[in-house]
Parts: structure tokens; C-alpha cells; sequence
């Protein structure tokens, strides 16, 4: 495993998101991590930030434009940074000999191929990408043992749960059992959104505003409006489901408003291990970049004498029915869960640009898991063929409700 007192030359995927911002925050306070590779989708203008920054030795921007814009700007400032463009160059810059560690942060399906690219090269991999597990759970882990990469979880609660299991480096999370580490269960714990006391029926008026203000994380809008709906807590527990190496029901969702505990992990003698922390994602990216050690994340420690309460409860499917429906999914399998991130995907956008209302999103998950057959994947190729057609459907239920 590479730790950080060798230096390590990382890739970004996702370099402008609030990950990747965070992970050269992160970055800018320990000198044993260099950049090497940069990526984004459109955000030339920051991208350039980035670069003129840390000088990676490539960028690589979605398509020719941006990248040829990228490209000018670079030469106007006297970058030296490469700008390549593209879903191959993703791949490569994630799988380049030169390359030790990739920060897996770009949000959605399209993050899955080079990340599994970095997988099938061997790299240290900080997945903060959870559909690349929600997707293709099985597959990625064998294949991570295969090409006996490493992988370590970027999501706050698991990277928390991480942390609460017992320490070792030899055999990792995903190669044990609970059993054997003696867990009786995953406590996973959720803030519940904007909307944990809003009342039932204003739901379908929520506005796009409403919904993508979360109380405790800065986040994109995309997570934002899935920790509204909670069905981020629900691609979390599938993930969860993977990256420890347990069933959906070894794994139970706890509301927790404040956002200081970030999970817990149930011992079989009773006893409940807990990480704790201020809601900033530079805790646990600095934790997995350096692990087995710790190093400067710039987040100030708590201060338990001010903290008023911590509070718990079960959550209510009636007001989160997509949690509910993914750890369904959870229990189905492969294909429902990659039908259910697919159609989420998809009606999460059609709900930001004001084309279908709060509630929608769930009807359109719903009835789109319903009307595919589930026949378990067993290639990527296999992954990407479901992905696409839950996402025809979706996109298909969304036009027949606007008519």
C-alpha cells in the first residue's frame, strides 16, 4: 500500500467539483502529493485556476471546444499543462505509469470507465464515485482484487465505517466478512436533507432552491437534491453493501440531523465504535490519501463543549420512499440497482431544470425499475446496456407526464 511518506502523483477525475476542489485543498497542505493529471467536464475558467495552481502535467476537459479554450487561456497565462480531451483520455491519464493514486470524483455513470481503468492498472483508488459500485458492485470488486488495486472510501459514512472497523492493512474491508471481524451490524447514518420536518403534503412544491440547500454539507447540486430525497443514503447503503463485503441486512440507516457521527459500527459485545468530525469532506479525503497515517486536512477539531445534542430516528419511507426503494434494489440485485441510479440520474435532472416536480422523482424511479426485466449483468458491456435503457425509459416516462 502507498503511504504518505512516499511521494504520490495523483489524478483528479472530477477535479472542479467539490470534491476535487476539496481533495487540492487538501493537496495544497502536504508537499508528499504532487498532481499529475487534472480532469473536468466544462469548467474551463476554473480548470485554469487548477492548473496555473498546481501544474499538473495534463488536463483533460469533456470536448474539443473546451479543451481548445482551456488550451489558449493556458498559453496566455504561460501554463505548460497538456489538454487532452475526451472518454479515452480520461482512461489514460487514470491508468498512466506515472499515476499512483486517482481521486475517483466524477459524479454519475460517466465516472465508471476510468475509473475502472484505474482499477484494472492497480492504483490506490479514493472512490468518492459511488456509482461506480451502485453499478457495477460485484464486477469492480473482483476486479480490484484481481489487479490487486487498493480501495479506499472517499463517502464521509464510508470512510467513517471504515475507520470504525478493526485496523488492517493486509486484508481490506472488502475482502472480510463482518462475522469475521466480529460486526453485527452497519449503522449508517444520514442527516435526513432539508425536508426532515417539512410536511408530507408540500413535497410536490418543493422548489429546485429548497431542495439543493442541504443544512450541514456543501455539495453539488445533483447530491444535493438526492440527500433531499434521501436516495443518496439509499446509493450509499448499496455501496456499502460492496465495499464491506455484507448483506442489505447487515446494514441499517439511522437519521442523525446534526452530521457529527458519520456512522457507527455494531460490535458483536455491544459495544458501538463511532467516527466523528465537523461536516467537511477534506476529513476524510486526507484520511484515505494518507492512510495508514494522518496528515493536515485544514478542518478544525470539535469542540465538544459547544455541541447542544445529538439526535436519532428511524427514517420515514413515507417521506423518503427512494430509500426505501433502493435497498430494495439493494436486495434484488445488479441490475435493479443499476436500473434505479440510471433512472435517478436522469429524473433528478428533468427536477432541476423544472420539467418534473419534487415527487416525480420517485414515480419515475419507481416505475421505471418496474418496467424492465431484471436479468443480472455478468460484463460491463452487459452494466452499460441496463444503464441505457433505464435511461430511455426514464426519459420516455418523463415525456409522457409532460404531455
Amino acid at each position: 500500500m502507498i503511504h504518505s511518506g512516499q511521494q504520490q502523483r495523483i489524478c483528479i477525475l472530477g477535479s472542479t467539483g467539490s470534491i476535487g476542489v476539496s481533495t487540492l485543498d487538501v493537496i495544497s497542505r502536504n508537499p508528499d502529493v504532487s498532481v499529475y493529471a487534472l480532469t473536468a467536464h466544462h469548467n474551463h475558467q476554473l480548470m485554469l485556476t487548477q492548473c496555473l495552481a498546481f501544474s499538473p502535467r495534463y488536463a483533460v476537459m469533456a470536448d474539443e471546444a473546451t479543451a481548445a479554450e482551456l488550451t489558449r487561456n493556458l498559453k496566455l497565462h504561460g501554463g505548460t499543462t497538456e489538454v487532452l480531451f475526451g472518454p479515452q483520455a480520461l482512461c489514460d491519464v487514470a491508468s498512466s505509469t506515472d499515476v499512483t493514486v486517482v481521486m475517483a470524483a466524477i459524479v454519475g455513470a460517466a465516472g465508471l470507465a476510468p475509473t475502472l481503468a484505474a482499477v484494472e492498472a492497480s492504483k490506490k483508488i479514493l472512490l468518492a464515485n459511488k456509482e461506480a459500485l451502485v453499478m457495477s458492485g460485484q464486477l469492480f470488486i473482483e476486479k480490484v482484487k484481481q489487479h490487486k488495486a487498493v480501495l479506499l472510501p472517499i463517502d464521509s459514512e464510508h470512510n467513517a465505517i471504515f475507520q470504525a472497523l478493526p485496523f488492517n492493512e493486509q486484508t481490506p474491508c472488502y475482502e472480510q466478512t463482518l462475522s469475521q471481524l466480529g460486526v453485527s451490524k452497519i449503522l449508517l447514518t444520514g442527516s435526513g436533507g432539508p425536508f426532515l420536518e417539512r410536511a408530507l403534503s408540500t413535497l410536490p412544491d418543493v422548489t429546485v432552491q429548497e431542495a439543493v440547500a442541504h443544512p450541514n454539507w456543501s455539495m453539488g447540486q445533483k447530491i444535493s437534491v438526492d440527500s433531499a430525497t434521501m436516495m443518496n443514503k439509499g446509493l450509499e447503503f448499496i455501496e456499502a453493501k460492496w465495499m464491506f463485503n455484507c448483506q442489505a441486512s447487515d446494514i441499517e440507516v439511522i437519521i442523525h440531523p446534526q452530521s457529527i457521527i458519520h456512522s457507527m459500527v455494531q460490535y458483536r459485545d455491544g459495544s458501538v465504535i463511532a467516527q466523528m468530525g465537523n461536516p467537511d469532506m477534506r476529513t476524510p479525503i486526507a484520511h484515505a490519501l494518507a492512510f495508514p497515517k494522518r496528515i493536515d486536512a485544514g478542518v478544525e477539531p470539535l469542540d465538544f463543549s459547544s455541541l447542544a445534542q445529538f439526535s436519532f430516528c428511524k427514517p420515514d419511507y413515507a417521506r423518503y420512499p427512494n430509500l426505501q426503494l433502493a435497498i430494495s434494489a439493494c436486495d434484488i440485485g445488479q441490475a435493479a440497482t443499476t436500473i434505479v441510479n440510471a433512472a435517478n440520474e436522469i429524473a433528478v435532472a428533468a427536477f432541476l431544470t423544472g420539467t418534473i416536480r419534487f415527487t416525480d422523482i420517485y414515480r419515475i424511479n419507481y416505475e421505471t425499475l418496474n418496467q424492465i426485466k431484471l436479468d443480472e449483468p455478468t460484463s460491463l458491456e452487459q452494466i452499460i446496456a441496463i444503464d441505457a435503457e433505464a435511461r430511455r425509459v426514464a426519459e420516455q416516462l418523463i415525456k409522457q407526464g409532460a404531455n
